[in-house]
């Protein structure tokens, strides 16, 4: 970033520094233009008001002009564009200059001038005439640099001086980068410091979204190294069981009579194990946001009464009533998603229920929005462990959930269901009272 921010800052001096010299170099050479073209002029009437080329009888050949004026050239024509004197060679060498624009111009309008370029010279000729009294013209003239000359005369000062200044832009720009970029640097040193507040306003946006951005990672990462330290806790409990009582009975340590309960322990443990790894894999699927799931319009009321009968069997041998009322209404979403939102809901409410409890599950319409309730009189939950049951392997009462089979993923997997119905859930709960759930879509 600070190679390309140096690059720029002097390509763009070199840009704004090549722009001035060929800008300044022409405004001066049209300077120098009109310059030439003054003197010209002052020259001419000068020489007009000597009344020296006023007679027309004169003797040429009287007239030197060569010595007093070098760098002037001055041409006397007549009235047929004869060049009646010319101070540079003999007249005798000269055509008729009654065509050139100047001269035509002196006699239509008592001026004429003209730019002539010499490319064999690389120099422009400048000439000035005027109309005399006596009907006959008199020009001037001069040499000078063109501009392409103007250029090349001073390209090894303006090369020098370029150098110099490019030197001490990339030096600026090295020193402005450093000014630039260490606001940003200290910010990135102080990420995790929420009190540090950046010097430049334009940045308190971008930091505060680095900030946020970098404590969700911190977070997630938090959050996978505690998941996979709980899935290795988690399924280690129902190993260590299954191969302690293999062992025993391997061993022929146990005796016939005990031999059924060891087995029924074993067949209990991988069905958790089984359970376990299903929400584990369940969950993975449901992380991968990338592979959205196919949503279309149900019924959630029929939806759920598609479940009620294999959950009143469960609820019927815990000694739970369970109850379904409600409304039809239409939702957009995943119709298996919903039954396994519905199945964990519901487990959880006869899970942690007591003998002879309640639960009762109702589908409404609240606010035009429709709305899933699901309610029992169980053991209810502390508010004090309220903002963690969604959290995974999370339980309220560890011992009862392991003897009812619980794996503490259900809520997790709830939740995952809920986001990606961009739905809202909402819990209500004491102890001793029960819980009520509430899912909005």
């Amino acid at each position: 970033m600070k190679k390309k921010i140096n690059l720029r800052l002097v390509g763009i001096a070199m840009l704004a520094i090549v722009t001035t010299v060929i800008g300044i170099t022409i405004i001066y050479y049209s300077l120098f233009q009109k310059q030439v073209r003054s003197e010209l002029i002052i020259s001419a009437k000068l020489l007009k008001d000597t009344h020296y080329f006023e007679s027309v009888d004169i003797d040429t050949e009287q007239i030197d002009l060569s010595t007093d004026i070098t760098e002037l050239r001055v041409t006397w024509i007549g009235e047929d564009g004869t060049v009646l004197y010319d101070n540079d060679v003999t007249t005798k060498l000269f055509t008729n200059h009654l065509n050139r624009p100047e001269i035509q111009d002196a006699f239509r309008n008592g001026t004429g001038e003209s730019i002539r370029r010499s490319d064999t010279m690389n120099q422009n000729t400048f000439y000035y005439a005027v109309l005399l009294d006596n009907g006959t013209v008199l020009r001037v003239a001069t040499n000078a640099e063109s501009l392409w000359s103007v250029f090349v005369s001073a390209a090894p000062i303006t090369a020098l001086i370029i150098l110099l200044i490019i030197l001490l832009c990339v030096g600026i720009s090295h020193m402005l980068t450093k000014q630039l970029l260490r606001p940003i640097e200290m910010m990135a040193e102080n990420l995790e410091n929420a009190e540090y507040e950046t010097p430049y306003k334009e940045l308190e946006p971008f930091s505060e979204m680095i900030r946020t951005q970098h404590t969700d990672i911190l977070s997630a990462a938090k959050a996978r190294q505690d998941f996979t330290a709980n899935v290795s806790h988690e399924l280690k409990t129902p190993l260590t069981a299954i191969s302690g009582y293999a062992e025993l009975l391997e061993g022929g340590m146990v005796g016939e009579a005990e031999q059924t309960h060891f087995y029924e322990e074993i067949r209990k443990n991988v069905d958790r194990l089984l359970a376990l790894i299903n929400d584990i894999i369940r969950l993975s699927e449901l992380d991968q946001k990338g592979r959205g799931p196919a949503f279309e319009e149900i019924d959630l009321y029929e939806t759920i009464a598609e479940c009620m009968e294999a959950l009143s069997l469960n609820a019927k041998q815990r000694g739970v009533t369970l109850s379904f009322a409600g409304e039809a209404c239409q939702i957009h979403g995943n119709k298996d998603m919903i039954k396994e939102l519905v199945e964990n809901l519901v487990q959880n409410a006869i899970r942690y229920n007591n003998q002879g409890g309640k639960v009762v599950v109702t589908v409404e319409i609240h606010e035009r929005h429709p709305v899933l309730i699901v309610k029992d009189n169980g053991i209810g939950i502390p508010a004090s462990e309220q903002q963690r049951i969604f959290e995974r392997f999370y339980r309220v009462d560890k011992s009862r959930s392991k003897a009812t089979g619980g794996t503490g993923l259900g809520l997790a997997i709830v939740k995952h269901i809920v986001e990606l119905h961009d739905a809202r859930i909402e819990l209500d709960s004491a102890p001793g009272v029960g819980t009520t759930i509430t899912v909005l879509f």
